[in-house]
């Protein structure tokens, strides 16, 4: 009988080739091999596995009084009310917060657009479209985006690539994939190195590809050097994009090491015309979105990325049911509150399929073991809308949820009360927890030098 003995391995191992006589290196997959006993730590120096950052989006807020209960003070325990019945499952992994505010400092309440450009960028937008910095998720895909497959990836079940609440400014705002058959293309297509196939050749047209590209480097620096401020601050954006590319291209030049949490799922389906057609139905958006959440899922368990968008229904509430004329965001103005009930019922019922929407997302990345826990327990996902109360368009009081343990950097199972502290708070806290070193946050009234630290494990 051969008795195998571990091999200690001294860090987390990476790939290393050549390529024009340049040295390109693939960082592997965080495999138990990796890991000490307890699977929650790399065995060589105990540093943590590695927290990914998500955001999820949904429109038209919650509603009052039936969604979560108010607490006087900020503490543990969330409580759920039939609104949000679907994610009391999950409460030892959220937090909530709730009752901060967004002063506009006499600018215009843009209606369902100024609720989202400020909660994620700090800043309110100075007319309708304009988005004045970058949204938080970039912001963090800067600081632990760059050794992955991709920087950042983005989907959205709406059927509106524009619908993506991730931004550098207005004019650079990332469209969104709202295929399944076209996510699954990008992340698990011909491209894809399978970390547990026997075979691996790389692909000599990304090879080549890769080369081209890095033949531009010393040209863009002279190119720049003659430009104005305003067109350097432009290609210096686009060649950092290029360089993004080249290293997507690199991930794909060498074999991962076999990792047993990454199975490559089976294509999803063509979706029919007909079904085309009828993409802002609300049980077709619930259908997308299932399989979208599980193929982000896997691709963060196979370390495609660390960063991740998902929007479930846009921000102007496009979205009705089947042979309905009404969209959720003309029932939260037209459909009269019923004296009985205290809410408006059709609208609450979209409000409720939003919530079960968050539930499955957080499914997806609850059902994937990795080290002693899950997924979403080496996750902080940043869930929000842009409204508190679609049928006033109020901005203060924009429902926040904070999703995953974020690998034990976070106390969960709790809710805030901001008292109208600037909702800057929230999004500073996510940064900070994130590895992101920024001291304050925000322009204006929205500026804030305090997280939450009694958030901080």
């Amino acid at each position: 009988m051969s008795v195998l003995l571990p091999r200690k391995v001294p860090r987390r191992a990476a790939l290393r080739g050549m390529l024009n006589g340049a040295a390109v290196t693939l960082a592997l997959p965080f495999l138990d091999r990796y890991l000490n006993s307890n699977g929650t730590a790399l065995a060589a120096t105990g540093a943590s596995l590695p927290v990914r950052f998500g955001t999820w989006y949904w429109g038209m807020g919650h509603t009052p009084g039936h969604a979560i209960g108010e607490k006087r003070m900020s503490g543990a325990g969330i409580e759920f009310l039939t609104e949000t019945a679907s994610l009391k499952r999950f409460e030892s992994k959220l937090n909530f917060f709730a009752g901060f505010g967004m002063p506009l400092d006499g600018r215009s309440n843009y209606t369902h657009f100024t609720g989202w450009v400020g909660s994620r960028t700090g800043s309110i937008p100075q007319k309708q479209g304009d988005i004045p910095d970058t949204t938080l998720d970039l912001i963090i895909a800067d600081e632990i985006g760059n050794n992955s497959r991709f920087k950042t990836i983005d989907a959205s079940s709406t059927g509106m690539p524009r619908e993506n609440y991730s931004a550098r400014s207005a004019e650079s705002r990332a469209e969104a994939e709202i295929s399944p058959v076209a996510l699954y293309t990008r992340l698990f297509g011909p491209e894809f190195v399978d970390p547990n196939s026997a075979t691996f050749t790389p692909d000599p047209n990304i090879m080549l590809e890769k080369s081209v590209l890095s033949g531009f480097g010393d040209v863009s620096k002279s190119y720049i050097a003659e430009l104005g401020a305003a067109d350097r601050e432009r290609m210096d954006e686009y060649f950092t994009s290029i360089r993004q590319l080249e290293n997507q291209m690199a991930t794909q030049l060498q074999k991962p090491e076999p990792n047993a949490a990454c199975v490559r799922p089976d294509a999803p389906k063509e979706v029919p015309a007909e079904r085309v057609a009828a993409s802002r139905e609300m049980p077709n958006i619930i259908e997308t979105h299932a399989i979208m959440a599980k193929l982000l899922a896997m691709a963060v368990a196979c370390d495609q990325t660390r960063v991740f968008n998902m929007s479930f229904t846009d921000a102007n509430g496009n979205v009705r049911r089947p042979g309905e004329s009404s969209t959720h965001h003309l029932l939260t103005h037209a459909e009269l509150v019923d004296p009985a009930l205290g809410y408006q019922p059709e609208t609450f019922w979209f409000n409720t399929r939003c919530s079960e929407g968050f539930s499955a997302f957080l499914d997806a990345f609850d059902g994937i073991k990795e080290g002693d826990g899950t997924l979403l327990d080496n996750c902080l996902i940043f869930a929000n809308s842009e409204t508190a109360y679609a049928k006033l368009h109020t901005v203060d009081g924009i429902p926040v949820f904070f999703a995953g343990k974020a690998g034990g950097r976070i106390k969960t199972g709790m809710q805030f009360v901001g008292g109208g502290d600037p909702i800057t708070r929230v999004g500073l806290t996510a940064m900070n927890i994130m590895g992101v070193s920024a001291q304050s946050w925000g322009t204006k009234s929205m500026r804030t030098s305090k997280p939450l630290a009694e958030l901080m494990a």
